[in-house]
């Protein structure tokens, strides 16, 4: 794919790069802003130069599935090999950096099975590495303590406590997770304190991590949070609750005013406007002096109007984008959340039937459109209507497998009683990466020749489709609405869902880019005061949101040191 020509080690650099994002991005807001279900009711493929559709349409599925990741074929159209190549060049590289030479004097240890316990692949993949990450900076800048933000049920907090030996606060918004974390912290202290026993080394003390339940809301609610003072022995709590501002200004400890703290802050995957905030909060409290902070779920950043200028809100961050009057919309942040290497990942079958899914939800939605007209102004969300599909297709397969031995059309695949199920999201947006899990192989009683359902069945999966779709909103089957009508109506357009889906993917990691290249002015723009980088910690196959934002301050006293 060849080298990104551009670079962020500057502000002047980073803003040059995002603006070239902005003005690629102007041509194509109608894509950016489509919402696929009225894929057939607005006739959104009308909004796609035509060559580029009727050449895709003929396309294999798996050259569909690659397109995000920028790659194109010879006998394509000039113009779109253009687009795709053009868009893949200003997207920010996500390939995992070497990661000893990114950051000297990382010593990166494999977590052991009792804090590995719970973890599946991708958990203990992220907190082996980010632990070992936000060590290296909090000893750069000789931390006392580490906040953990958005901690979750405790994984990086405990490997950071145990492990590191930091002083660590878990904060999160979920009281089950805070008791998750506190249980489990204590099985893992007792082990310790077991093989310190049994090794006759003497019992040491232990970082147990506090946890804090708490809803951050704001900059002002998480720098309280983070000015308690991790380090004073009289305090015998390691579990709190705050509801709201006023129990927060409770947990400020009066061993706090005589203390001068050295804080990081670290989030793995903070929702949201919770990284944002994170990043704030960094810049705004003394006592933090770095921040380590992977995002996700841009969908949920907030936005702010132009005019509503230096507001919390989550996107623009920087003053310069923010001087451009540029503002994403919904559709565009819910298109950053897509990853290319997911739609890489996904095999031929997987493709065909999660663009069929597509299909039927946009289909849906014309049924929605006719007849429950006042539905459809409430923006409907309808469920994980996919997922049940799978399994009752799966179950079928399973069975058909049991019926048949002997028959020369079979599958290596097995179904296990408890194998992982295809889990989709919410179709009222249509992610892709969400089929990841499905088999690998499909039986052939369940193909149409090497491209999915036949038309019959895949009516009658419509059909099913919508009677769980219309269930779910709580509305009665009507045998007046004419869903043979609609599909008729729908089918002819169905093999264009794939090419049109693909195309809007692949702007996927464009808006992500934007994005964290915004973060990363919003740093940049404070000037020498402190340093800041993005870098891809993670496979990216294995954890698609992996890059990171550290950024530490500069002052007399590191300089000196």
């Amino acid at each position: 794919m060849g080298e990104c020509r551009y670079s962020c080690k500057s502000a002047v650099e980073t803003l040059a790069w995002i603006n070239d994002i902005i003005h690629f991005l102007a041509p194509y807001s109608s894509l950016i802003n489509a919402h696929v279900v009225n894929f057939f009711k607005d006739r959104l493929w009308e909004n796609v130069e035509a060559e580029w559709i009727e050449c895709l349409r003929r396309e294999p599925v798996q050259n569909l599935l690659l397109i995000p990741s920028g790659a194109v074929q010879d006998e394509w159209p000039t113009s779109l090999k253009e687009f795709i190549l053009k868009l893949r060049s200003m997207v920010f590289c996500q390939d995992q950096a070497d990661m000893n030479m990114a950051i000297p004097g990382l010593q990166m240890t494999s977590l052991n099975s009792v804090l590995a316990q719970g973890m599946n692949v991708k958990k203990k993949h992220e907190v082996e590495i980010l632990s070992a990450v936000i060590s290296t900076v909090a000893n750069s800048v000789k931390a006392d303590a580490i906040a953990d933000v958005g901690a979750g049920q405790g994984y990086l907090a405990q490997v950071l406590g145990f492990q590191y030996q930091y002083p660590v606060i878990a904060i999160d918004a979920c009281s089950h997770h805070g008791r998750v974390t506190d249980a489990r912290a204590e099985r893992i202290k007792k082990y310790y304190t077991s093989q310190m026993i049994k090794s006759g080394s003497g019992i040491r003390s232990l970082n147990v991590p506090r946890t804090i339940t708490c809803n951050v809301l704001s900059i002002d609610s998480l720098k309280t949070l983070v000015e308690i003072s991790l380090t004073g022995d009289d305090l015998e709590q390691s579990s709190l609750k705050a509801e709201n501002q006023e129990d927060l200004g409770k947990l400020h400890w009066h061993s706090y005013a005589n203390k001068k703290s050295s804080i990081v802050l670290a989030g793995l995957h903070a929702c949201g406007d919770l990284s944002v905030t994170m990043l704030k909060t960094f810049l705004e409290c003394k006592d933090v002096k770095a921040v380590v902070s992977l995002g996700c779920c841009y969908n949920l950043l907030s936005e702010e109007r132009i005019e509503d200028g230096e507001s919390q809100c989550g996107f623009p961050m920087s003053h310069a984008v923010r001087s451009t009057s540029f503002s994403l919309g919904k559709s565009a942040r819910d298109l950053a959340c897509q990853s290319a290497e997911r739609w890489r990942s996904l095999d031929m079958h997987a493709g065909i039937h999660n663009f069929e899914l597509h299909a039927f939800r946009a289909a849906f939605q014309m049924v929605l459109s006719k007849y429950y007209p006042e539905i459809v102004m409430s923006t409907p969300s309808i469920g994980r209507k996919g997922k049940a599909l799978r399994r009752r297709h799966q179950r079928r397969s399973a069975e058909s497998q049991l019926h048949l031995k002997g028959s020369t059309c079979h599958t290596t695949q097995k179904f296990p009683p408890n194998a992982p199920l295809v889990s989709e999201t919410d179709w009222t947006l249509g992610s892709i990466s969400a089929i990841q899990n499905l088999p690998s192989e499909i039986p052939c009683s369940e193909r149409a020749g090497s491209e999915g359902i036949k038309s019959d069945g895949k009516f009658l999966h419509f059909e099913n489709f919508c009677q769980s779709g219309l269930s779910h909103l709580g509305i009665k089957h009507s045998h007046d609405i004419n869903l043979k009508g609609i599909w008729k109506e729908a089918e002819p357009f169905a093999d264009l869902v794939g090419p049109y889906w693909s195309l809007r993917a692949a702007l996927g990691p464009l808006l992500e880019t934007l994005i964290l290249l915004d973060r990363l002015l919003f740093l940049q723009e404070q000037g020498s005061a402190l340093e800041a980088c993005l870098l891809p910690i993670f496979d990216p196959n294995i954890s698609p949101r992996n890059v990171a934002v550290i950024a530490k301050k500069i002052d007399k006293d590191l300089r000196s040191s």
